[in-house]
Parts: structure tokens; C-alpha cells; sequence
């Protein structure tokens, strides 16, 4: 076996790690062996010696992504293992089928791969690395890939420009490991049609954690009037059509999400009369929605508002008035779903906010559901910093 560099551990600070959190925090470190550099394997000692893991050395705040808590090499076979078990696991959950080729294949933690993150759609992946170490070994997910996909694979694209961490000088190119020539962008969600931009567009090119929310909203949508905030692509629009929504109406900031949402809607629809969209700031367009405009389901999927705890306190603001703002629009009887995707704002601080905004608009509002991900991103037990996506169904009267 490969004689990876050690860290060891000041005393009693090991617990963490026995409960198999995967990240070890640099200010429990006690030593480290010369020469380590940032994206090395290394092994992790308790002050006694006892082995606690292996993973990838980062320097910051984490210094270590634990990839196994027994002792083995970080290879070709432990990559293909793991992607096999993140596979075989997407196979169970029944998301891998002819009207359905889109999927998250690999959840950093949530499937045992701190740092790594992999989309498929239809023939392509999307290779993200959020450490140093997943960016080394960015060839060798590759090839594990080919191994575990086959022949369903033909392109692989990094997309880890945006991701990594920027004072490591790596310089990292967003491009193609494999294929890259002929690819399609059209990618199947439950026999919909979605054109992926995987190299512009957020994150990996499509939010693939909203499958099972946008499948709910089809079942709301029958005879209601959508409104579609922040619609991104227009998955949740393009749901509402075929859930047979009367009306659609998609707003976003940036024109090219509204447009690439309206080609979505034709692609699945063609020219359907139920639905239109505009260019505009959701609360400037949510203020100004004149009282003849009835919306009997809004639809709040918001960026992140808060990206590092230091933007917390304005962020639960901003949810508040946001929702506040669908409050005093949705029709009485209407629905609303909201959602916030700050990995750094808890369900109880987002459903706070909620709750502020239904009393000052003084509506009689019940949930319905409490939502999350979807089950391809799975949330390690021992990392509750995981679960990222938090939503509600509301009934407003």
C-alpha cells in the first residue's frame, strides 16, 4: 500500500472524526509531515496514533476531506467503487430510465466523495471538484466514469473554473475530458424536454435538486394561474403546463434564462398560448402586479441569498420580504411554494422568516408540505451540512 504523509491530531480532538464527520477542521491539528502539498492524500492519526482516515489536504478553514475511514489507497479501484455504489444507487431510487436520462450521479459527501460532484444528462457528465485534491484526480474520475457508465457515456466536462478554491494556483480550464464533438443538449426529466448549458449557465447547467418539487407542482397546477419567479430555465413552468395550468407566466432578471425557459416551453409545448414571460427584478415585478392579475400558485426559487454566515441576518430579510410580497399577491385559496437554497440558513431560520411574513400580511396560511432535495442528493447522516434545499408548500386564505 501507498505511504501517504500524516497529520496528527492535538489531544481529544478526534471526535469528530469517530463519528465519521468527513471534514477535520486545521485548528485540531497538531502536526503535519513536511512537504504535504494542497490536494495530496494524507492520513489522519489521533494523538495516540490511532488511525482515524484518509482524504484530501486543503488548506483553509478544512483541512482535510476524509474519503475513507479505513485504512486504503485512493485509486482507480476506490474511485470506480465509489462511483459503482453512487450508481447502482440512482438505478434503486428508479431516476435511470429512457424518459429520464437526467440525474445526479455523485453528492460530494452524500456519497462518500467530499468534493466531487457529478451530473449526467443523457450521454454527457459534468464533472465538478470543490477541493484541490477531486481537481488532481480529475483524469482518474474519468476513467472510472467510462468504467462505470460504459457506453452510455460518450462526454465528460469539467466545469470547475467557478467551483475551486481561488488562491490555489492551479488555474483550472473549464473543458472536455472526453468527447466534447456532436452532443446533444437536450437532456430527458420525466419525458420532458430541458437544453442543458452545462458551460454557461449555474452550476452544472440545470437544478436537478427540483425534480421531485417540480413533479409536486404538476399536481397543483391543474386549472390555476402560475406565476414562475426567478424561473431559471422554466423547469417548474414547463411542469405546470403539462399538469394543465391555465396560465403561465415566467419572470427572471436575466433575459437569457427567460428566453432559454420560453425555448423549453416550445421545445415540450410549441407555440402554447397559456404561456408568456418577462425580463424584469422579481420584487420590482411582484410589487407592481396590478390587482386585476390574479396568481392562484407563485412559485419563489430564488438564488442563494446568503453564501457565508456573515450574510445571514440580511438574507432572512430579503426571504421575508420576498415572501411577504407573494403574500399580499396570491389569490385567496392560492398556493404558494417557496424555497431557499443557502446552505448556511437552517429549515427553522428560513420557516422563521415565513412565518414573519404571513403575520405581517395577516393571510390565514397553512403548510402542506415541507420540502428538500431530491433523493439523488443524498445527505450523509454524519453531515447534516448536506442538506442545502429547504422548501414549503403553502395554502393561503
Amino acid at each position: 500500500m501507498e505511504q501517504y504523509k500524516k497529520i496528527k491530531l492535538k489531544p481529544k480532538k478526534e471526535s469528530s472524526l469517530k463519528r465519521f464527520h468527513p471534514w477535520l477542521f486545521s485548528g485540531a491539528i497538531a502536526s503535519i509531515d513536511d512537504n504535504v502539498m494542497e490536494g495530496d492524500v494524507v492520513e489522519v492519526f489521533a494523538n495516540d496514533d490511532t488511525f482515524l482516515g484518509v482524504g484530501h489536504y486543503q488548506i483553509g478553514s478544512i483541512a482535510v476531506r476524509i474519503l475513507s475511514f479505513t485504512e486504503r489507497e485512493i485509486d482507480m479501484e476506490f474511485f470506480t467503487e465509489k462511483l459503482q455504489e453512487a450508481y447502482q444507487l440512482r438505478c434503486d431510487l428508479d431516476l435511470v430510465r429512457e424518459d429520464n436520462n437526467t440525474y445526479r450521479l455523485v453528492h460530494g459527501e452524500g456519497d462518500s466523495l467530499p468534493g466531487l460532484i457529478v451530473d449526467v444528462y443523457g450521454k454527457l457528465a459534468v464533472v465538478q471538484a470543490h477541493s484541490v485534491g477531486m481537481h488532481m484526480s480529475r483524469l482518474t474520475i474519468a476513467v472510472a466514469l467510462q468504467r462505470v457508465l460504459g457506453e452510455s457515456l460518450q462526454h465528460i466536462y469539467y466545469k470547475s473554473e467557478k467551483t475551486l478554491p481561488f488562491k490555489a494556483p492551479i488555474n483550472p480550464e473549464d473543458d472536455f475530458l472526453l468527447g466534447g464533438v456532436n452532443y446533444d443538449k437536450v437532456a430527458l426529466e420525466n419525458n420532458l424536454k430541458f437544453e442543458i448549458d452545462w458551460e454557461k449557465g449555474q452550476k452544472s447547467g440545470f437544478f436537478v435538486d427540483q425534480r421531485e418539487n417540480r413533479s409536486l407542482l404538476e399536481k397543483y397546477a391543474h386549472g390555476r394561474s402560475v406565476l414562475n419567479m426567478f424561473c431559471y430555465t422554466g423547469g417548474f413552468s414547463v411542469y405546470a403546463l403539462r399538469g394543465g395550468a391555465r396560465s403561465v407566466m415566467d419572470v427572471d432578471s436575466s433575459s437569457k434564462a427567460v428566453m432559454l425557459a420560453g425555448e423549453n416551453v416550445k421545445r415540450n409545448f410549441g407555440d402554447d398560448p397559456r404561456y408568456n414571460s418577462t425580463t424584469e427584478d422579481g420584487f420590482k415585478f411582484l410589487k407592481e402586479i396590478p390587482d386585476n392579475a390574479i396568481y392562484d400558485l407563485i412559485v419563489l426559487d430564488p438564488p442563494a441569498f446568503a453564501k457565508h454566515r456573515g450574510a445571514v441576518r440580511n438574507a432572512l430579510q430579503g426571504y421575508k420580504k420576498l415572501n411577504l410580497a407573494a403574500f399580499e399577491k396570491v389569490a385567496k385559496g392560492g398556493i404558494v411554494f417557496t424555497f431557499s437554497c443557502s446552505q448556511v440558513i437552517s429549515r427553522e431560520q428560513f420557516r422563521l422568516a415565513v412565518f414573519s411574513a404571513a403575520s405581517i400580511s395577516g393571510r390565514n396560511v397553512r403548510i402542506l408540505h415541507q420540502l428538500s432535495q431530491s433523493s439523488d442528493h443524498p445527505i450523509n447522516i454524519y453531515h447534516p451540512e448536506g442538506e442545502y434545499l429547504k422548501g414549503l408548500v403553502l395554502h393561503v386564505s
